[in-house]
């Protein structure tokens, strides 16, 4: 759900006691719905 939200990865991590490796090998199954939040993103930081 904090992945979801757009809470930081290292920061779910700390607040869940994990490292960020454990975190994503563990729940990155978990993120949904990310894919063009992360293409504007990527498209933003490209043109600037």
């Amino acid at each position: 759900m904090w992945l979801n939200s757009g809470v930081p990865a290292p920061d779910v991590a700390e607040r869940a006691g994990h490292g960020v490796d454990v975190l994503l090998k563990v729940y990155a199954k978990c993120i949904d719905g990310q894919r063009e939040i992360a293409n504007q993103r990527i498209e933003s930081a490209l043109i600037a």
